[in-house]
């Protein structure tokens, strides 16, 4: 099994999340996240006055998949989360050991 984590935009959730119900992924878990990448932040006007947003809003998307699954489910986020501009994000899958339902007490693949 892998957990692959996305960060994204925020506007772009419910590109991703439409995405990833077409390709069959049945649950995932967001996060509010903020930070920056090449880009630093950006600078804004409020009321006249300028200033500096070190950190960007983001959204952190992670979802639990079956390891063979994990390279065409990257391809489907990265496709619904790009806009071609800076800040569109990163995605990156590390491989997981355990997975257990709390409910049931299942299991592995079975706890998906």
């Amino acid at each position: 099994m892998k957990l692959i984590t996305a960060v994204i935009k925020p506007f772009k959730l419910d590109e991703v999340k439409a995405a990833l119900e077409t390709f069959g992924v049945k649950g995932l878990t967001v996060s509010e996240a903020s930070g920056y990448g090449r880009q630093k932040g950006h600078t804004e006007v409020y009321r006249g006055a300028e200033y500096k947003v070190d950190l960007v809003p983001k959204l952190r998307v992670e979802i639990l998949v079956e390891a063979e699954d994990a390279e065409d489910i990257i391809d489907v986020i990265v496709k619904a989360a790009q806009t071609g501009k800076i800040g569109d994000g990163k995605v990156w899958a590390v491989p997981v050991e355990t997975v257990v339902r709390v409910r049931t007490g299942e299991t592995g693949p079975e706890a998906l």
